[in-house]
């Protein structure tokens, strides 16, 4: 294999950002396991993809969008698994990523297998 673990989870992570960039809730909710829970603080706890593609189509209805990471760290967890945390903005807020686990999937994809993260502020 030519691209390392880690390359390819910040791939997936690039993909989720750019599904983002470009309003499509669809793409956000296929970065992310089936069963993924994902923790949006303070609007709370959703369970599996079609849960969460509901989250962020509802997010991208009230206007949000141009989603940008900065002080981004991967903290290595197995083999196959790391686990990013960051600050981001958006146009309206600002917040972090507590802790986005993105794992190496059996058909070499990267996928988000648990997400919190929280919205600290407005911009």
């Amino acid at each position: 294999m030519s691209e390392s673990v880690l390359d390819i989870l910040k791939l997936g992570s690039e993909a989720w950002t750019s599904a983002f960039n470009r309003q499509d809730a669809k793409g956000c909710a296929e970065q992310y396991v089936e069963d993924c829970v994902m923790v949006a603080k303070p609007f709370g706890q959703f369970k599996g993809r079609g849960e969460i593609e509901a989250f962020w189509q509802n997010i991208m209805d009230q206007g949000f969008n141009d989603v940008n990471y900065t002080d981004s760290e991967w903290e290595k967890v197995d083999e196959k698994s790391y686990i990013l945390t960051s600050k981001w903005t958006m146009n309206k807020v600002y917040g972090v990523v507590h802790r986005e686990l993105w794992t190496l999937q059996e058909d070499g994809t990267a996928k988000l297998t648990y997400d919190e993260f929280e919205v600290q502020g407005e911009r």
